[in-house]
């Protein structure tokens, strides 16, 4: 039996001292049974819940977590507080639609994800040792592989179905996980300028189509090695485009001018002088 594995009685605390401390009583706990109890009725008594299932319910799952995402993103704890309740919920009726077809149920769900975290913690719970993050993800990759029951092979397990900034960082790390990776971030940077430089060489759209891809990957490979979620750092940049446009309209519609009757050296003044003048809305 894995340390921290060991079953505790109803009341008890079930976490190893030193670590955050949750009750199997109080109010927590009482909020979660709620909730259960909140999602079971639903499902009995509302026409839209009782006609969901997996496939139907995961789109409303990804929006809610790309919510959690901005608002993480953003620093609003309010808003945070809001939408990780959303997520809890999605976590809550997909277990009930497991249960329903007696194939697991809400506590299955949260001993798995236990015994994963454990299991995948060995320098944590067990005698490993990573002094790094990165040892720490090297690890848990390596782990997650040996596992049984995982489709074989490196990629195994790779959704297709992410979003490709993602897929791409998820390929690259299984790939560094097996020892296949630069070893510094210049070496990254330096493929990246390569991969431009390839572009700019192309004249069809058939090989523009292979090297912009090309590129990106480079750059995601970039994000990858300096630890920055390419997902959100591509986000919040066309967040901050879109913020100096419309601060760039706003600034011309003052000056008695439409945005769009202006020339493209004219629109460009007005967006430099947001860009380089602070002036227009920010977004953190």
């Amino acid at each position: 039996m894995p340390p921290g594995d060991e079953r505790s009685p109803p009341g008890e605390d079930v976490r190893e001292p030193g670590f955050g401390r949750v009750s199997t009583e109080g109010p927590a706990a009482e909020a979660l049974t709620r909730l259960d109890a909140v999602a079971h009725r639903l499902r009995a008594e509302c026409p839209w819940d009782r006609e969901q299932d997996e496939r139907s319910i995961v789109p409303h799952t990804v929006e809610e977590a790309y919510e959690l995402a901005d608002a993480a993103h953003r620093g609003d704890d309010g808003k945070l507080l809001d939408e990780l309740g959303d997520v809890l919920f999605q976590v809550y009726f997909l277990a009930l639609l497991l249960e329903e077809r007696g194939a697991g149920d809400l506590a299955q769900v949260a001993e798995h994800c236990t015994e994963k975290l454990i299991r995948r913690h060995p320098h944590v719970f067990g005698e490993a040792e990573a002094s790094t993050a990165a040892e720490v993800l090297r690890n848990w990759d390596q782990i997650k592989s040996a596992e049984p029951g995982r489709e074989p092979g490196l990629f195994g397990e790779v959704p297709e179905n992410l979003p490709a900034p993602l897929y791409a960082r998820k390929v690259q790390r299984r790939a560094a996980a097996s020892g296949f990776d630069f070893t510094e971030v210049g070496e990254v940077v330096e493929a990246a300028r390569e991969e431009l430089g390839e572009l700019e060489s192309v004249s069809t759209r058939e090989e523009r189509f292979h090297e912009v891809g090309d590129l990106l990957f480079a750059v995601v490979n970039i994000a990858r090695k300096l630890r920055v979620d390419p997902e959100l750092s591509l986000r919040a940049a066309a967040d901050r485009f879109r913020d100096r446009v419309s601060a760039g309209s706003e600034l011309a519609a003052s000056d008695g001018r439409s945005w769009n009757d202006l020339r493209p050296d004219e629109q460009l003044s007005y967006y430099a002088r947001v860009r380089l003048g602070g002036e227009g809305p920010h977004r953190g």
